[in-house]
């Protein structure tokens, strides 16, 4: 157990677990202000977005030279690291939701957090762990101000804000998922 401890603190994951919590309570409260209208995706994805962004910086270690001394391969650690990620950010909406404001499904909330920790993989490999929350940020910004998502291309560009059940969302996120997942398990964060 001393090395999943030490493993956490590595990747910094009890200050991401502070903020990715803080942000759920502090989006749950807009909810209950009347911050979205019943049904308003804004505010989970918000929520998710922050989460996964919170979480990135986990995903690079703190020294290389340490991390390539690991007596467990990396490709299993790296994927089960992403998609536990994903789990956590989720449950926390999830939970938040549940003391208060319903303010999305739980297929939405599953679909969209592995759909941004995708994402939020694919950054890290793409641009290592501390600019790996670049690549969600920007997808979530042109979703908030893009025109209504009538072509299938726009369906794709705004996956996180469509309904749960959406074809073009549903196999956006899925496609994001396997594929930062997978590349990052295999690649790594960028060095």
């Amino acid at each position: 157990m001393r090395w999943l401890a030490l493993y956490a603190r590595s990747r910094q994951i009890p200050a991401s677990l502070a903020a990715v919590v803080i942000s759920a309570v502090a989006v749950g409260a807009l909810a209950r202000d009347g911050g979205g209208g019943p049904g308003d995706p804004r505010l989970p994805v918000l929520v998710l977005a922050t989460g996964v962004m919170a979480v990135s910086i986990g995903l690079s270690g703190q020294d290389l030279a340490l991390d390539r001394t690991a007596a467990i391969r990396w490709v299993p650690r790296r994927a089960a690291h992403v998609l536990l990620c994903g789990a956590v950010v989720g449950t926390v909406l999830l939970t938040v939701q549940a003391m208060g404001e319903d303010m999305a499904t739980t297929a939405f909330v599953v679909r969209d957090s592995a759909g941004l920790m995708g994402l939020v993989a694919l950054g890290a490999v793409l641009s290592g762990g501390q600019y790996a929350w670049t690549l969600p940020f920007a997808w979530l910004s042109f979703s908030f101000f893009a025109p209504p998502p009538t072509s299938a291309p726009m369906q794709v560009a705004s996956w996180m804000l469509l309904p749960p059940g959406t074809a073009a969302g549903t196999l956006t996120a899925l496609v994001l998922a396997v594929a930062g997942t997978a590349a990052y398990a295999v690649a790594g964060p960028r060095r």
